[in-house]
């Protein structure tokens, strides 16, 4: 990626799914405490496991995200 920023509808973007992927995270993260299923909550923490690798790479895009 080039140093050039991000247009302003790739900054709405990319904050909309950071905000989508971090609730997405807590409810799993939440919801694994009154889940008795084993396979179930497996499931659940695969999904917070890929979530975590998901917002890591979205905080990367961040420096190129428009400041004003």
């Amino acid at each position: 990626m080039g140093k050039e920023d991000f247009a302003f509808h790739e900054t709405m973007d990319t904050h909309e799914l950071l905000n989508l992927k971090t609730l997405g995270l807590l409810k799993s993260k939440l919801m694994q405490g009154v889940v008795f299923d084993q396979d179930l909550r497996k499931l659940m923490q695969k999904n917070v496991d890929a979530s975590v690798v998901d917002i890591k790479e979205l905080m990367r895009l961040y420096p190129y995200a428009k400041k004003e």
